[in-house]
């Protein structure tokens, strides 16, 4: 007989919650693998941004300025691409104690920190169910987007328009369904809205990154004071 823990009902649900945003976003990796080498990257420099850089928003924030300006726009693609990956340390610090110490630990979780697995943790009860979420979303997406970005690269001819398939709107509404039960409360509505559209209006005039950093602070900023909150919210 297994002496092996059975899961609890918050693990299995975050499991399966994993499962679910982990697939969804793997299915990008194919975008992502198509439009890097139209952009103008070979083969083995698609899939190295996906094995170490590994966070899709600073990626297509990369191969977006590099298919807009050549090799010429690669300092401005990187600093794009930065500045959107910015989002991460924040991450990083709201998952620190959760990860528990180990260099080992830290590191692996440090390479999976992105926003579906911190997304998919957060919306659990439990912290113990915060950590399957955490790890099996992060693990999942970290191989499948690999696997799924070589795939990409090499069929990116054969498939043509790429966003004609609609797989950047099956990961947006993966995440959309994490979100979606967490705004209950005037405050986390605000702050949903009110980031929301800060970032819908200053896409087309600021360059890839900075929206989703002012968006950042709009959120921090209501989320902080309460703003729109109730006294019962504030007790």
């Amino acid at each position: 007989m297994s002496s092996r823990p059975r899961r609890t009902p918050e693990e299995t649900a975050a499991f399966r919650a994993g499962l679910a945003v982990g697939l969804a976003t793997t299915a990008y990796g194919v975008s992502f693998g198509a439009l890097a080498t139209l952009s103008g990257l070979d083969i083995w420099q698609t899939c190295f941004l996906s094995l170490v850089m590994f966070t899709g928003g600073s990626q297509f924030a990369l191969i977006g300025v590099l298919a807009s300006g050549g090799i010429a726009a690669g300092p401005s693609a990187i600093t794009s691409a930065g500045l959107l990956g910015v989002r991460n340390v924040f991450y990083s610090i709201r998952m620190s104690p959760l990860i528990g110490p180990g260099f080992w630990r830290r590191a692996a979780a440090a390479q999976v920190t992105i926003d579906e697995s911190v997304a998919v943790a957060v919306a659990q009860p439990t912290p113990s169910a915060q950590r399957v979420g955490f790890w099996v979303t992060g693990i999942l997406i970290y191989l499948g987007w690999n696997v799924t970005t070589l795939i990409g690269a090499l069929i990116g001819d054969l498939l043509g328009d790429v966003s004609a398939y609609g797989l950047d709107a099956a990961a947006a509404a993966a995440f959309l369904g994490l979100l979606w039960p967490r705004l209950k409360q005037r405050q986390t509505q605000a702050v949903a809205v009110g980031a929301a559209f800060v970032a819908t209006l200053l896409t087309p005039f600021l360059t890839p990154g900075l929206p989703v950093l002012v968006a950042a602070v709009v959120a921090i900023v209501v989320g902080a004071f309460n703003l729109l909150g109730g006294k019962e919210e504030r007790a």
